[in-house]
């Protein structure tokens, strides 16, 4: 299975409850922060719901 390395570019502050939401469930909490999570529909969802706070590579 293909793995996403998701990285945090921008600050939580000043954001939706919602985004605020779904950057603590993708495990990130500041900017800089790196995780790799598994390529899923749940997982793209997400990132979309925060792309312009996130940056994503495929590995």
């Amino acid at each position: 299975m293909k793995k996403l390395k998701i990285k945090q570019t921008k600050s939580i502050n000043d954001t939706l409850q919602m985004h605020k939401r779904t950057i603590k469930a993708l495990g990130l909490g500041r900017p800089n922060y790196v995780v790799e999570h598994n390529d899923t529909p749940a997982i793209r969802g997400m990132i979309r719901v925060v792309r312009h706070l996130v940056e994503v590579t495929e590995l």
